[in-house]
Formats: C-alpha cells, structure tokens, sequence
C-alpha cells in the first residue's frame, strides 16, 4: 500500500452526502494534499497532515441547533468530520460524554466552577475510542486492507475494537510492560499483539516496520491525519454543553498530545462556522515528571522538543518520550496563554484517590494527573480560584483493575 502523501488542491465540491472535508494540510508547512486517497505524513517534513474543510460554506448550510438535536454521539458532527459516505461510519457509541460539576472537590479545593469531563464513558474506556472511530471509518472508506499502530495501552485497545467492527485486520505493537488489561482486550477484540522492550517510541518503530512489510495502514498518533479529528469532537461538546463559549481554563494530560491538537482545531473552525466568539481557555498540559518532554520544551521556549531521556512513569498513557505533534502542541499552548507542567506520579496517586472519594469517578492515573496539575496551578497562582476550569478525565480506571 502506498502511504506516501501524494499534493493536490483542495476538493472544493462536497455534496449534502458528504461531509465537507475538502483537503489535507501539512501543519508544518502548509502544503496540500488530496484527502481522498490514504495518506499518512507530509513527505517533506514528516510532520501531520490535518483536515480541512469548506467552513465558510458549512457557516451557510448548517444549522449548529438542528445538529445539538440529532442521536447523541460523535457522528452527530458527520458533516464535520472526514467520513464522505454515511455507510463507512464505524461507530461503537462514542462521544457525548457528561460534563461533571465536581462540586465536592471544588470545596475541599477552596475553588468555583471546577467542571470534568468524563472520557472514561466512552467505549473501550477511553477517549481514544474517538480518534480510533474516525481513523478506522476514513480508512475503511479508502479502502486500507489492514492496521497497525503502536500504543501504551488504551488506544490499542480501541483501535482492536473498531477494527473490529470495520472487518480489518488489526496488529498492536506494545512496549512488554504496557497494562495487562489493554493487551488482554486488545487480544479479546481479535487483534495481533506484539510485545517489544522499551518505550511506545520502540513500539512505534515496529509498527511502520510491519505497515511497510504488510501494507497495513499505520494509524499512529498524528501519523495519520483522522485520529485528530476524531478527538476535536470533545471540542465540540465542551462548547455546546457550556451553551456555545468555551471554559476559562482546560487542563488536559499529554503524552502525544492529539486531544490538545484536535480541541484547540475544533476551536477555530467553531469560530469560523460563527457558533462562537473569538475567546479561548487557557491549555494547560500535564506530564509526568519521569516524562516531560512538552514541559521542558515550553519552559525553554523552544517550538520542538527534544526526545525525552530514560523515561519512566507508571501513568503508561504519559509514557511518550517524543511526539511528532509537538510544535502544533505547544502552539496551542503558548497561543492560548496556558502552560505545560508535569506532576509526580506519587501526585496523579493521590489526585486519583481523592477524585473516587469525593465524587465517585474511578478515572486512570493519566486523567487523575489533571487535578494533581490543578492544584499546582493553584500553588503557584497561574490559575484563579473562581476562573471556571474543565479536568478532561480521559480514562477510566475499572481498565487498571
């Protein structure tokens, strides 16, 4: 299978049937590409390749009220997202997940307007069932005769279970000491699971290894241009559960960082199709100390970051010592006037304890390690006790066991 992106201008023609996906963007370098043939990075930069559409006929067309009515779920947005045909959407019931007021947290915090999204609801447990819905359903339509991806654990997982669904084959390439859990149901899902030694970065290595040995289509984090646009849709839902603005503050756990990515994308196009104002949260990202490659890069100013060295956490999700979104991760950031710290995992223990007993959400260790930010942020003052702030808790715990 040929993955090379190949340019081409925009489609500029979708129908009521399609979605209004026109063509693929370089994010690095702003070159286009034909969206309709499978593509995975820019072949001059190796960077992501993201989705574009055309929102100013969108703007004309939809109705944001009449979508807010439609059967809860992700595909409510399908005009939105890359899917042209309705019969390719591979859908588990993923999206529309609640957004909690965690009123008691709050309190024992001395803070208002503390709000959690609660990704642990969706399929396969995770927000990663978002990303893996679009990229699996896109490639299916496009006619991918297999896949294969790398993962620390939940997006394996999901990744399995939509493929699945879809009728494709499916390898996970995991690091040996991913959690036992997502490699048992990625296996239960019916997938081929490799174990490697070493970090996601090695599991990734083996998994463009096998797509170019198998033709299978790698659908690695950001290496692909779909998984993003399945993850923005939490973008969509925090400004329409929030009655159509955005919260002052979103603190979200990166380890390749997609969901700040697709959020902080869903953002300028919800601007452009005129359902909201030019107001922005403030991105926080939050890594493990054992882990922090964003961090480091944010706090030395530098758009790239370096491969972080030995890194060790047990939040297995943060466990990612590159990322090759990392510029469009920190743009966001620096863009929205936010920041990127990083928690001991001793921390994300104690933050994950405190978020069951105090508003009965068993969440993972990655999504504990927002509140355990949150409250460093405010220790150091860098975030106000009344600004209302959104936790996205993008795991569930019953996973770990």
């Amino acid at each position: 299978m040929h993955q090379n992106a190949a340019a081409a201008g925009p489609r500029q023609t979708p129908t009521l049937r399609d979605s209004y996906l026109t063509h693929l963007e370089c994010g690095l370098c702003a070159t286009p590409y034909d969206a309709d043939r499978l593509q995975t990075t820019c072949p001059s930069d190796r960077r992501p390749l993201l989705a574009r559409y055309a929102l100013e006929k969108a703007r004309t067309e939809l109705d944001r009220d009449e979508l807010s009515r439609r059967t809860a779920g992700m595909w409510r947005w399908g005009e939105l997202l890359p899917v042209r045909d309705r019969e390719h959407r591979i859908s588990l019931g993923e999206g529309s997940t609640p957004l909690l007021p965690l009123l008691r947290l709050a309190r024992s915090l001395g803070v208002t307007g503390l709000l959690g999204k609660d990704e642990g609801r969706n399929p396969t447990g995770s927000f990663k069932a978002r990303g893996m819905s679009a990229a699996v359903s896109r490639a299916l339509e496009l006619g991918a005769v297999g896949l294969v991806a790398p993962s620390a654990g939940n997006a394996g997982a999901a990744l399995a279970a939509y493929g699945t669904r879809a009728g494709l084959p499916v390898t996970v390439v995991m690091p040996s000491d991913a959690p036992l859990s997502a490699r048992r149901q990625a296996e239960r899902f019916g997938a081929r699971l490799i174990l490697v030694q070493g970090l996601i970065s090695d599991a990734g290595a083996r998994a463009r290894q096998l797509s170019a040995e198998e033709r299978s289509l790698d659908v690695s984090t950001l290496r692909e241009p779909y998984r993003a646009e399945g993850k923005k849709t939490m973008g969509y839902e925090l400004a329409e559960q929030l009655g159509w603005r955005l919260p002052e503050v979103v603190v979200y756990p990166a380890g390749g960082g997609t969901g700040i990515v697709g959020m902080w994308k869903a953002f300028e196009e919800l601007q452009t199709l005129g359902w909201i104002g030019a107001a922005r949260p403030r991105l926080v990202a939050v890594q493990s100390t054992g882990c922090a490659p964003l961090v480091r890069a944010f706090d030395s100013g530098d758009r790239f970051a370096q491969p972080f060295p030995d890194a060790r956490t047990r939040a297995a999700g943060l466990r990612v010592p590159s990322a090759v979104g990392d510029f469009l991760i920190l743009d966001a950031i620096r863009a929205s006037g936010g920041c990127a710290i990083a928690v001991e995992d001793s921390e994300m223990d104690a933050a994950r304890a405190e978020i069951a007993s105090l508003e009965g959400l068993d969440v993972s260790l990655e999504a504990a390690a927002t509140l355990a930010g949150y409250r460093r942020l405010l220790e150091d003052g860098l975030v106000e006790q009344d600004a209302e702030t959104v936790l996205f808790l993008t795991g569930s715990g019953l996973l770990e066991g």
